[in-house]
């Protein structure tokens, strides 16, 4: 077989064969062909660098088998080797001589020339393979005849003793001690080995004592600072809608009466009257409903239908609040459009804002009947004496965990999120005014400490329903607390109008259903006030109560939009000189 590498020619020959002591093949065997060229005749003198061949010297019978194993392994190194080495190829030759009694093997190492070059790595090669070569000749006599090794057989190998084994090997096993020990050693050894939950939960570092603190204290914190600061524009986006939006009215009818001529509205007057069209249609329609009949068909249910009408509602209020939001920039973009149009455009704008001011009209009637069927649930909840307001806290408020905390939410889904939180919060504020009304109308014998107590749990549940839903969110998501902080500043940043990142997202908020439920609410309890007489007598009052409830609503709004803008200032402020520390 012949072996090409680098260029030079590399020719190893195998020949193996079983001949008897006398040199001649015994019957039945097969002497494999010799090589015809010419051999070379061997030299007696051997020299130490290996070049010459070498025969093996007979050893004694303990060694034969360990010098057999490493024979055949440096002559099959050789061949896998496929290098030349100092330009010459070797043949090994193994004759193992077969008997009942006595095992011959021979070994004949031979060199041939080859022409090549030769270069420093083969030098390494060759040098390598002629120690080993050695090491294996060093216990055989050199001869110039092949040499016979007799060897006894194996030894047959011993018994396998367990516990002899475990004694020599007593580190077999990771703890071999463990099968000496009683139940009652071991158990104190598991006592005094330290932490007993070692195996089960991995050491904690800063990393999780911060995880840990950011779920019990940071994110709590700073999400109900968010939810608090948000309460309080929505308070004050419906103050403005029954302050603001009233005198831009009566300014407008004024300038009417005053100029006697027909102005063109702008778009702002525009959307002023279309909001008080909503509002005033809105508040009609639920005039139209008897809360009586709605209170006791909802009351006659049982506490899982409480349930199930609560969560439904809910799922409602948050339809509307969406479709909502459309609607009404819908109306304001046609309101912008009818104020900018041409006269040739007019009629078909006219028209469109038309369309625009019924769809909002119907939008919000429904989402107003939703808010206060809503309210009569709760209020049913609270006045029953069979701990339906609990059961419907735990029930809504660990549902609204369940289909929150393990899904996988982003930090713009989270800001959304924190969003609608503060205007269900606002929203379960006028839940609780229409139970106060409703109080003041029906209530027999002491109940304004029961319906504090009962506002108060509606609350505290409310409060720590979301710190734990905010907690779980942030730690499953891994947002940092740092995230609400930069929601509270978009906040502040809307109170403000100071909105340089067109990416900010404000809290959008639409107060007209709230206010219909409310107003619908509060007008009986105003009636009750009225004195007997005369209409233009009770007309005369409705001015004055009107005017005064006005006037308290004015000041209110006056003096939550000043704090919120002394908080936003305050808090950007704050911000800036936080980010420039850290930068």
């Amino acid at each position: 077989m012949s072996v090409r590498s680098n260029g030079r020619s590399l020719s190893f020959e195998i020949l193996s064969g079983y001949l008897p002591s006398s040199g001649e093949p015994s019957s039945g065997e097969v002497t494999p062909p010799r090589s015809k060229r010419k051999r070379k005749p061997k030299k007696k003198k051997h020299k130490a660098d290996g070049n010459a061949n070498a025969t093996l010297e007979t050893i004694p019978n303990s060694d034969d088998e360990a010098l057999l194993l490493r024979a055949q392994e440096i002559g099959f190194k050789e061949l896998e080797s496929r290098r030349s080495v100092c330009g010459t190829s070797t043949t090994v030759v193994d004759q193992v001589h077969h008997s009942p009694s006595v095992s011959c093997v021979s070994f004949e190492l031979r060199q041939r020339n080859v022409n090549g070059g030769l270069g420093d790595a083969d030098v390494a090669d060759e040098v390598g393979s002629k120690k080993e070569i050695q090491e294996v000749n060093v216990g055989f006599k050199r001869d110039s005849q092949d040499v016979n090794v007799g060897f006894k057989g194996l030894e047959k190998e011993k018994s396998l003793d367990w516990n002899q084994v475990m004694k020599e090997n007593p580190g077999f096993l990771h703890d071999s001690s463990i099968l000496e020990k009683s139940p009652v050693k071991y158990f104190m050894g598991e006592v005094y080995s330290g932490n007993s939950l070692r195996s089960t939960i991995s050491v904690g570092n800063e990393k999780k004592r911060q995880r840990v603190y950011n779920s019990m204290f940071h994110v709590p914190w700073r999400c109900e600072r968010l939810i608090v600061a948000g309460f309080f524009v929505c308070l004050d986006s419906f103050l403005s809608l029954l302050t603001i939006m009233p005198a831009r009215i009566l300014m407008t009818i004024w300038k009417l009466l005053k100029t006697r001529q027909l102005l063109w509205p702008n778009a702002a007057e525009l959307a002023d009257f279309g909001c008080f069209i909503v509002l005033g249609l809105g508040v009609t329609s639920l005039q139209m409903i008897d809360i009586s009949l709605i209170y006791h068909v909802i009351r006659g249910q049982g506490t899982i239908k409480l349930y199930v009408v609560y969560n439904v509602l809910e799922i409602f209020d948050k339809l509307c609040q969406s479709f909502g939001e459309d609607v009404l920039q819908v109306l304001f973009n046609s309101a912008e459009g009818l104020s900018t149009c041409s006269k040739d455009n007019i009629t078909s704008e006219l028209m469109q804002f038309i369309l625009d001011e019924a769809i909002a009209v119907i939008a919000f009637v429904v989402h107003s009947f939703v808010l206060l069927a809503q309210a009569i649930t709760l209020s049913t909840c609270i006045i029953a004496h069979n701990n339906a307001l609990l059961a419907l806290l735990v029930s809504n408020n660990f549902a609204e965990i369940k289909s929150n905390v393990f899904k996988r939410v982003s930090k713009e889904n989270l800001h959304n999120l924190v969003y609608y939180d503060i205007i269900e919060r606002f929203h379960i504020t006028a839940f609780l005014l229409f139970v106060l009304a409703q109080n003041l109308l029906e209530a027999e014998g002491p109940w304004l400490s029961s319906f504090f107590w009962n506002a108060l749990e509606v609350y505290v549940c409310e409060i720590l329903i979301d710190a734990i839903k905010h907690s779980f969110l942030a730690k499953f998501n891994e947002i940092k607390p740092v995230a609400y902080s930069e929601f509270l500043e978009d906040l502040c940043r809307q109170i403000l109008n100071d909105k340089p990142d067109e990416r900010q997202k404000d809290l959008t908020f639409i107060p007209l259903a709230p206010a219909c439920v409310v107003i619908r609410v509060l007008t009986p309890v105003y009636a009750t006030l009225l004195p007997y007489g005369p209409f233009y007598w009770r007309f005369f009052w409705i001015i004055v109560w009107s005017s005064l409830t006005y006037i308290m609503l004015a000041i209110f709004k006056t003096l939550v939009i000043l704090l919120l803008r002394f908080l936003a200032t305050w808090y950007v402020n704050l911000r800036l000189r936080t980010k420039q520390h850290v930068d």
